[in-house]
């Protein structure tokens, strides 16, 4: 199995978000700029995390992206399943079982069966919250979103 673009991408946006907004609205020239992704595919990938409600958008000149549930509540799983649609190692495994034609007398299904448990317990076991975590103990430094600083 290979995660595409779209996931990486999404995954490290979301941490982006998480990670430098908070709870404030992130600007998809910002995250672009520090993810270095093009904003146009950031655009795209955000269409599909917005449509399986993990991200959710605000209009206007205070607008832009952010989380739709907390960083607890994201997990790595639900970032690739919303943008890849599943975590199939194989096809003739999990949802996809029966189409094959030795479904059931196969030795190796079950080997792919929990390989795809595995990763998905493992992708289930990580939020951006852990990932979150992770950036400050690697000592990334935080960026401040310069929209909502106010000078007197």
């Amino acid at each position: 199995m290979r995660l595409s673009t779209k996931s990486r991408y999404g995954l490290r946006a979301l941490f982006d978000i998480a990670y430098n907004a908070g709870s404030q609205p992130a600007q998809i020239q910002d995250i672009s700029r520090r993810q270095d992704i093009s904003p146009r595919y950031l655009e795209q990938i955000f269409q599909g995390l917005k449509k399986h409600g993990i991200l959710k958008s605000k209009r206007g000149p205070q607008g832009g992206y952010c989380l739709a549930k907390s960083p607890e509540e994201i997990t790595v799983r639900a970032v690739v399943e919303a943008t890849e649609g599943d975590t199939l190692i194989v096809d003739c495994s999990g949802r996809k079982k029966g189409e094959c034609s030795f479904d059931g007398s196969c030795v190796t299904q079950t080997v792919w069966e929990e390989s795809n448990n595995r990763l998905n317990e493992f992708f289930e076991s990580i939020t951006l919250k852990t990932l979150c975590d992770r950036g400050e103990s690697l000592g990334i430094k935080r960026e401040q979103d310069h929209r909502f600083m106010y000078f007197i």
